[in-house]
């Protein structure tokens, strides 16, 4: 009720035209994923495939594309095995002056032997420390009869007679292609970040072919291992592509289960190297066979599309319609019935710049960066203590000789471990996750390695104590027993840290993260022929440092966020909200992974809106000076 002597006068207050609020912060520092990702298009699992009709006939047509290269990069990593496997070496004439104080003609036929034919990813380098420590006084030879047994007449260890002094010139050979697959890892990882996915397929192929038929024609060694060189870092760019547009093309349900199915195309090209070695009989022929097939994939360039993913991520729109209509019209969906105004939305955004982003603006995140480092340290420990564990198995200090039965019985034992980890994966993923997987195979490889170093130490030194008689024999089946179960989990281990990363790493960097996590493989793998090249010196403290790696790795996967089912991160602000969620359940149903609780954060806050709308009023009627008052 006013007085009746005061008058009521209207007052027009002036609309402020306000600018709007940048995007609010999270209490950790991440920005909102509701903020930064505001449209349908940066919603691509959730709302554009759907769209385009999901995981669709031509995406499954798209991915079994995906899977036949598998076979043959399979064939490629495992050539290693066959082109340089050490042969049994027999001398046939010393040398002329060869003087009677040195050694006899007798001993030149049975030193310098070479005691095991085991290929380097077997186990070491096919040739033991004996051999190589008699090697420098005792291989005093100008001829040489070679006997292998991996299947091949002739191999590039025979052709140049790679023994004795020579023997170091094969792990160069070794080196080779693993440093030129770590270089095209990184390489064409940033490539695949800038130029597409596809472009980089097209090129590596063509590559592979030139380097790849060219090594089977090398006239030296230091042709051959530049040329392997060469074809690792075009092999390289081949697994990468693919790799990633295989976790592209699907949807979160399907994304683990196609690629395990890869994995096991290229254990299936493992299990068939020793017959497609056995019927080329020799080294060049096989590394031709092996490239050849290679041909069909340049049909490629009009068969397999961009990613659509990408290029949604990168903001390049006029491709992203071409491309949406032609995965609309093989999946015969309907464009029309748009409910979600997709398209428009679209067609809205075509005048936008692309915007490409490099591996290096990882560097100014906050999580992201954190998770692809965790990742990288366990591919690392992953595959290079499958190597301590391999070495262990394989005996290399027994003198037996049967060098046909070992080999094929070293090799097929490797296989058989690599598929039944593939296989066990499968349902542990399904039922841990993928934190939880990889944390389980981790601790499992720490245990087989901590008990195999200080179990077996600790049955040697107390077996009088303990009663028992035949410590060696025991000592043997319990490391033996401990290898089987490090390889078995370290491969699984490697395997789960690789496809982590892919769906960790936001897309528009998703090639230079995946790039760096196997490059941290490559160096796992290369430590093995650099044990060799020491003639397995420090192999001990070898295997104490990826066992404490082990241990360090067992942490870090705690502070790794949980993938399964979620969609995949497309920009930077996306992959910094992949945060950590606890790893056991809540024990109160009303606790969230957030640090609200469930009850409070969804309780009525109208009556705040409404204080916030009295106090704003407030406020303006106080910035409103008194002269503009009075000639309202």
């Amino acid at each position: 009720m006013l007085p009746d002597n005061k008058e009521v006068r209207l007052i027009s207050i002036p609309v402020i035209d306000c600018a709007p609020l940048p995007p609010p912060e999270l209490g950790n520092g991440f920005v909102s994923p509701e903020t930064t990702s505001p449209g349908l298009l940066t919603r691509i699992d959730g709302s554009v495939l759907p769209f385009l009709g999901g995981f669709g006939k031509y995406q499954k047509q798209l991915i079994v594309l995906t899977w036949i290269p598998a076979l043959f990069i399979g064939f490629s990593q495992f050539s290693d095995n066959f082109l340089l496997a050490q042969p049994n070496n027999t001398c046939v004439q010393p040398l002329a002056n060869l003087t009677n104080q040195t050694t006899g003609h007798s001993s030149l036929l049975e030193a310098p032997k070479n005691i095991s034919g085991r290929p380097a990813h077997i186990y070491a380098n096919g040739s033991d420390g004996t051999h190589n420590d008699t090697a420098g006084m005792q291989c005093h030879c100008s001829q040489w009869t070679f006997e292998l047994h991996t299947g091949l007449v002739q191999n590039v260890v025979t052709k140049w007679s790679l023994v004795c002094d020579s023997a170091w010139k094969v792990h160069i050979a070794k080196f080779s292609l693993l440093v030129g697959s770590i270089f095209g890892y990184l390489v064409f990882g940033i490539l695949a970040d800038w130029f597409g996915r596809h472009p980089v397929l097209i090129i590596s192929v063509l590559f592979m072919l030139v380097f790849g038929l060219t090594v089977a024609f090398s006239v030296n060694v230091p042709m051959f291992s530049t040329l392997r060189f060469f074809e690792g870092f075009c092999l390289a760019g081949i697994t990468l592509s693919l790799y990633v547009l295989r976790i592209e093309l699907c949807l979160p349900g399907w994304r683990f289960s196609m690629t395990m199915v890869a994995n096991f195309v290229v254990l299936g090209g493992q299990l068939l190297m020793p017959g497609v070695a056995y019927l080329c009989r020799d080294w060049q022929v096989l590394q031709a066979v092996i490239i050849c097939p290679l041909l069909l994939m340049l049909s490629y360039i009009w068969i397999f599309p961009e990613s659509l993913r990408w290029l949604l991520a990168t903001q390049q729109y006029c491709r992203s319609k071409w491309i949406m209509g032609h995965i609309a019209q093989k999946n015969r969906v309907n464009m029309e019935l748009d409910t979600d105004n997709i398209l428009t939305e679209l067609q809205q955004a075509l005048q936008k710049k692309p915007k490409k982003t490099c591996i290096v603006k990882m560097v100014g995140t906050r999580n992201l960066w954190k998770n692809i480092v965790v990742l990288c340290v366990n591919s690392l420990t992953g595959y290079g203590i499958h190597h301590c564990f391999a070495r262990s198995m394989m005996d290399p200090e027994a003198q037996e000789t049967t060098m046909f039965h070992n080999f094929y019985a070293d090799y097929y034992t490797m296989a058989g471990i690599a598929v039944a980890s593939c296989m066990a994966l499968c349902p542990a993923v399904g039922l841990m996750g993928r934190r939880g997987g990889l944390l389980m195979f981790m601790i499992i490889t720490a245990l087989a390695s901590l008990l195999q170093l200080g179990l077996l130490n600790l049955l040697g030194k107390y077996s009088y104590h303990l009663n028992i008689d035949s410590t060696g024999t025991l000592n043997k089946n319990f490391s033996i027993a401990f290898s089987i179960i490090g390889m078995f989990s370290s491969h699984a281990v490697s395997n789960l840290s690789i496809f982590f990363c892919a769906e960790i790493t936001p897309t528009v960097i998703r090639g230079g993260g995946l790039g760096l996590v196997l490059a941290s493989a490559g160096f796992g793998m290369l430590t093995a022929p650099i044990m060799e090249l020491h003639n397995q010196k420090g192999y001990f403290l070898h295997h104490i440092i990826f066992a404490c790696c082990t241990l360090i790795c067992i942490i870090c996967i705690l502070l790794l966020p949980e993938t399964r089912y979620q969609p995949l991160p497309e920009t930077l602000a996306d992959g910094e909200t992949y945060t950590r969620q606890p790893f056991l359940p809540p024990k109160k149903p009303g606790e969230q992974r957030l640090l609200l609780a469930q009850s409070e954060s969804s309780r009525d806050y109208t009556r705040v809106h409404d204080t916030i709308d009295t106090v704003f009023s407030e406020i303006l009627f106080s910035a409103v000076p008194c002269h503009r008052l009075s000639e309202d």
